[in-house]
């Protein structure tokens, strides 16, 4: 809302306009910093709408962009981001880390917010992110960081080994890069960095077959670093760490707090763990039965 005075009979009347701030900032030489939006996909359309959408406050405030690279959508996730005027170019699947510094590349402004299709801006999160520019904090700080709370079984999920699950999606393009492995990226931010107030939501599994679905995968990713690293299978490990993943989740982080689904998650993480673990094992066992004499 922009309050403007106007002369009326030698004194002033105040007219109030729904305006955008930007392009008037702009003329007054007191335009905020342009922000990047990125964003990878692949048949997304269930998700897309809902994370675009949530950065219109923030494209009422500032120059924005959206830079989404797809690799290979065969739904319409293209349609959907187009019509909330992305710039789509296409990147064969190079895994998650790798696609998202190809994102980051095709991004043309120095301020980056990195965003995944199954999540979404809450009104306090862009709140707090027209706060650091408008206080001038991104003159202090190369990055911020912000808590991811996860939707599951009918709640926010907001203890245990899934929160605060602290994230930095608000960057200097120039002082980053993602790193990490390719199933858990990260970005590695060179400078200061600031947290933010408010959630970031996340709608990674939508029910638990989701979630079962995803431990083979990062089974195998394990196994793979693992085996690169010439790590040998350990009884040890594989008995005790899912105990431990089970007791940190439950009990030392609360996810009792979080009801029955507080205590599916920690079941669940423990049962992920004990299975990527025993991965090693299986490797190192004999395909076939040995050839009867």
């Amino acid at each position: 809302m922009l309050v403007v005075l106007l002369p009326s009979g030698g004194g002033f009347v105040f007219f109030l306009a729904h305006l955008r701030m930007a392009p008037i900032l702009e003329e007054m030489g007191l335009s905020p910093p342009a922000i990047s939006v990125s964003v990878i996909a692949c048949d997304e359309e269930a998700n897309i709408s809902r994370c675009l959408a949530s950065t219109r406050e923030l494209a009422a405030a500032h120059e924005l962009e959206i830079i989404l690279v797809d690799s290979g959508s065969k739904d319409r996730t293209v349609e959907i981001s187009e019509s909330f005027g992305a710039k789509v170019s296409h990147n064969d699947w190079p895994g998650h880390r790798d696609q998202k510094n190809v994102a980051l590349d095709r991004c043309s402004h120095d301020w980056v917010l990195a965003l995944d299709c199954d999540e979404e801006l809450t009104p306090d999160l862009t709140a707090s992110i027209l706060e650091f520019f408008q206080k001038g904090r991104h003159d202090q700080y190369e990055g911020a960081s912000m808590n991811r709370r996860v939707w599951f079984l009918g709640r926010w999920i907001t203890h245990g080994d899934w929160y605060p699950d602290r994230k930095v999606r608000l960057f200097r393009k120039s002082c980053a890069r993602w790193t990490g492995s390719h199933e858990h990226d990260k970005i590695e931010l060179d400078g200061a960095c600031l947290q933010l107030h408010g959630d970031l939501n996340h709608f990674s599994f939508p029910d638990t077959r989701r979630y079962i679905e995803k431990i083979n995968h990062y089974a195998d990713a394990y196994l793979k670093r693992e085996l690169e690293a010439g790590n040998a299978w350990c009884l040890g490990q594989n008995l005790l760490r899912p105990i431990w993943r089970f007791l940190r989740a439950y009990f030392l982080r609360r996810g009792f707090l979080d009801g029955f689904p507080g205590l599916w998650i920690a079941t669940a993480t423990a049962f992920q763990t004990f299975v990527r673990h025993s991965r090693t094992y299986e490797e190192a066992q004999p395909s076939q039965p040995p050839k009867q004499p």
